[in-house]
């Protein structure tokens, strides 16, 4: 269907796309205010409708997914929601790449890749680029499709264009283009391994907010943008326009609008999207270190947390000083009252030789406790007293600190979306795909 160009209200036109507007702000020149329409589009604008309260839905979903990635120290084009229908952000100059993260084969990577099934899992993210175009043109280029797959060559200084719908293998470009004919600043191609970075840690920080949701985040579409101080940030929106989320096997996202779907159908999904997304924010989480006594160096442990999770911030780290052997009643009372205030903790027992201190807590709480025999090496028949324990004394045994931090981030970051984002993206860069890509 067919309307007239909605007027914008206030502040100076940008730009306006399918479903969104761009005006300027005042009194600040480097800010924007993008503000949502109703239209929902596919097929690059053949299909086209009104939904009526899809801005509101899109910009409450956009602003959630912003506020998390913000919070997980993502740098993100979002400073704050105005309304319903629009939030502020740093004027970017875009970038004409969108940047597609995929765990799972769906779309048109299925058209690419034929031999694969749908939903063939990548236990390492696939990351791919596309040029952003419109109406089959890049500049005074004539072009086969829009939004073609890019392939970058550093050593020839070109970029190959595919049809993103065609089999990939046996496909030649339908055009090679000269970097200079698509980047807009010098060496613009540096930037690629910045922005896939960024592409990554943000899928998943969201993989893990989707699947405490019960939901599974099978890929996305983002586009990124640089600021007047040439600073790289995650812009645009993300909204259920931009990603394929599944629940029990069926999408509630964009592609039920591709695939048909009756209106008020889609309209349901995306409200269901947006208060889902409501819920998606950072737990208040600790690592609670239990020393002996002062003597005790709880320093390795302490620097593991830091140096694994990236960040001093990730998760609050106590240290607590109490001999169980000698003063167990003001222990227990003070392993208690610090769960109390914070029930999402893992126990590290980081002891010399009081290596029964781990057992007794662990025998004590239903939080994880993770005991360090410290003066194993000089003492090795010590460990037996962790190893051994009666029943109902679930306590974990690690002998090297950087591990026993390590095994608190990961038990903790079942529940956190900023740390799963950390350990995922070390483990990633050993993982390999076992089928082409």
């Amino acid at each position: 269907m067919t309307r007239k160009p909605e007027q914008p209200t206030g502040g100076e036109l940008i730009a306006e796309g399918k479903t969104k507007i761009l005006l300027a702000t005042k009194p600040d020149p480097d800010k924007v205010l993008i503000v949502s329409k109703d239209d929902i589009t596919a097929g690059d604008g053949a299909k086209h409708d009104l939904i009526e309260g899809k801005a509101a839905l899109a910009t409450r979903t956009t602003c959630n997914v912003f506020r998390l990635l913000k919070a997980a120290g993502l740098p993100v084009a979002f400073d704050k929601q105005i309304d319903e229908k629009s939030f502020t952000a740093p004027l970017c100059q875009m970038l004409p790449y969108e940047v597609v993260i995929r765990r799972e084969a769906h779309g048109s990577y299925l058209k690419r890749m034929p031999g694969l099934a749908k939903g063939q899992l990548f236990p390492r993210l696939l990351v791919e680029f596309f040029l952003k175009t419109n109406g089959r043109k890049w500049k005074t280029h004539d072009l086969l499709c829009d939004d073609p797959l890019m392939d970058y060559s550093e050593s020839a200084r070109t970029i190959s264009l595919y049809e993103p719908s065609k089999p990939f293998y046996g496909q030649k470009p339908f055009l090679v283009l000269p970097e200079k004919d698509v980047f807009r600043q010098a060496e613009e191609w540096k930037l690629f391994s910045e922005i896939r970075g960024i592409a990554r840690r943000a899928f998943l920080v969201l993989e893990k907010a989707w699947q405490l949701e019960g939901r599974t985040l099978v890929d996305f579409k983002v586009e990124f943008g640089l600021t007047k101080a040439d600073t790289l940030l995650l812009a645009d929106v993300i909204d259920n326009d931009s990603w394929r989320v599944l629940e029990n096997g069926a999408y509630i996202d964009k592609q039920s609008y591709r695939d048909g779907g009756q209106l008020d159908e889609v309209a349901e999904k995306y409200r269901r999207v947006a208060g889902i997304t409501d819920n998606f924010r950072l737990p208040v989480q600790q690592i609670l270190i239990w020393r002996g006594s002062d003597k005790d160096d709880v320093s390795p442990v302490v620097k593991a947390i830091q140096q694994i999770s990236g960040s001093k911030d990730a998760v609050k780290v106590t240290t607590a000083t109490c001999s169980i052997h000698k003063e167990p009643v003001r222990g227990l009372n003070e392993l208690h009252a610090l769960v109390q205030q914070i029930p999402d903790t893992v126990v590290i027992a980081f002891i010399g030789r009081s290596n029964g201190a781990g057992p007794t807590l662990a025998a004590s709480t239903t939080v994880p406790v993770i005991t360090v025999p410290a003066s194993f090496k000089d003492f090795p028949e010590d460990v037996w007293s962790s190893l051994r324990t009666p029943s109902n004394v679930p306590v974990t045994t690690v002998l090297e600190p950087s591990n026993a931090a390590l095994a608190a981030l990961e038990i903790l970051a079942l529940r956190n979306p900023q740390l799963h984002m950390a350990l995922r993206e070390q483990l990633e860069e050993r993982l390999v795909n076992t089928v082409p890509v």
